[in-house]
């Protein structure tokens, strides 16, 4: 999965605005400018449709349901420098140096002309993408795989992963809902060496479920009796 990278030619925007009616307009708005605009539906998992829009550019409300703009956006922090705008009809001194202080790269103050809203949209993007891209990550069943530093995030704390188990978890996470067959997964980790017995991965998984265990993520790999493996989709 790539990041930072267009899809059909359009950069992806991510609204965080609980108000249908705001969403809505700056959706259509930014519609007509070609952008992929994706308005955030659950407020209590923010990171999860973020990690599977992945968007070049988040528009983030200060005041949402379960937790504020300014929790989700450091939690954003924690994986990806994709900048961040805050809209809020809060627009005093303390809170733009709040929203600044939270990893936030601009504020729009509400109300607004949709013709501001572009602007300055444009104008983020402009300034962050001639010089550097999104971080890349991946989603499957509410983890997030962060494929620049190989590591998990779950529930806000990241799990360094070994080169093995990292490799077996981009592989599932790439074939999210579909089982990874056993020949599969050692072609990927060893596929130069044709003499790694079948006993290898099987010590390989268990060490790796072990650890997912212990940080409370077991439930994310299935095992497909006499098929393989698979990470998300029913089981």
């Amino acid at each position: 999965m790539n990041s930072g990278i267009k899809v059909d030619g359009k950069y992806k925007l991510l609204v965080v605005e609980d108000d249908e009616v705001i969403a809505g307009e700056m959706e259509r708005h930014l519609e007509k400018w070609g952008y992929d605009v994706y308005c955030t539906r659950d407020f209590g998992n923010v990171m999860t449709e973020f990690a599977k829009f992945m968007p070049h550019l988040v528009l983030m409300d200060i005041g949402l349901p379960f937790f504020n703009g300014y929790y989700w956006c450091a939690q954003i922090r924690q994986i990806s420098q994709v900048p961040v705008i805050f809209v809020s009809s809060a627009g005093d001194n303390m809170n733009i140096v709040m929203a600044v202080n939270m990893g936030g790269d601009d504020f729009l103050v509400k109300p607004f002309e949709p013709e501001v809203l572009s602007a300055k949209v444009q104008a983020m993007i402009r300034r962050t993408y001639a010089f550097r891209g999104q971080t890349n990550l991946m989603e499957c069943g509410g983890l997030i795989l962060d494929l620049t530093d190989a590591s998990l995030l779950v529930e806000g704390r990241k799990l360094e992963l070994t080169k093995n188990e990292f490799r077996i978890l981009q592989l599932l996470f790439e074939n999210a809902g579909r089982t990874v067959s056993r020949e599969m997964i050692m072609k990927r980790l060893w596929d130069n060496d044709c003499f790694v017995d079948d006993n290898t991965l099987t010590v390989n998984m268990t060490r790796l479920r072990k650890k997912l265990e212990a940080a409370g993520a077991g439930q994310l790999i299935h095992t497909q009796k006499g098929l393989g493996y698979r990470c998300g989709g029913d089981h």
